[in-house]
């Protein structure tokens, strides 16, 4: 059942432990819905406490985005870094928010997206290091637009990224995911970076990867 008591609607599904679960939270792609990755919820271990949310811009007909996308060929496909500065923030206030709320570890916080999701993550993770532990990023790349300039700065001692992308994405090109081992070497960010033989999606082989990396770090 939809929950809508904190600042962004989202799906739950509980953890087996009582309290101090590890927390997931999904954000999923551009046109899609908070029910999307919540579909992996159930191959995931059971200790997990799992918030899948919705982004808060709806579309027409259907769906949901963090931020803008326009897709004229003329001027060219871009993205609206102001609303995705501010989803930016939002899910950062929506984890502080999930910790109060919920019976999870703050200190155990993993977020995982797809495409749109990925780039929030990414995005979340570079600017508030310090909320969370492990990103699961499929299918994204990192959009330095919506990044602070001081990164060198900051302590990302904690974090862990775990990357894939499709060799074959017609939507979001893997030349642009390519970029993004070389600057999380940069910032020493542990991070590994995988590709499928697939198109704008997560193939099979890339889910069973990406769980026993998460199974290893929660």
């Amino acid at each position: 059942m939809i929950n809508t008591s904190l600042s962004l609607q989202h799906l739950v599904r509980e953890s087996s432990l009582t309290e101090n679960a590890p927390l997931l939270i999904m954000l999923h792609g551009y046109g899609s819905d908070e029910n999307d990755l919540f579909s992996f919820a159930s191959e995931l271990p059971d200790e997990l406490f799992i918030i899948s949310v919705r982004a808060p811009h709806p579309m027409q007909p259907f769906g949901n985005a963090w931020y803008a996308i326009n897709f004229d060929e003329e001027k060219g496909k871009w993205s609206n870094n102001e609303e995705a500065i501010a989803s930016r923030d939002l899910i950062a206030t929506f984890i502080n928010e999930a910790l109060a709320t919920y019976p999870v570890n703050n200190n155990n916080v993993t977020l995982l997206g797809f495409s749109q999701g990925t780039i929030l993550s990414y995005a979340v993770a570079l600017t508030y290091p310090e909320k969370v532990k492990n990103i699961v990023a499929l299918s994204g790349y990192i959009n330095k637009d919506i990044l602070p300039e001081n990164l060198e700065s900051k302590d990302y001692t904690n974090l862990d990224f775990y990357c894939s992308h499709g060799s074959a994405d017609q939507v979001i090109p893997v030349n642009w995911a390519r970029l993004t081992p070389p600057l999380l070497d940069s910032l020493n960010i542990k991070h590994k970076y995988s590709e499928f033989p697939v198109g704008h999606g997560v193939a099979p082989q890339n889910f069973y990867e990406f769980k026993d990396w998460l199974i290893k770090r929660i």
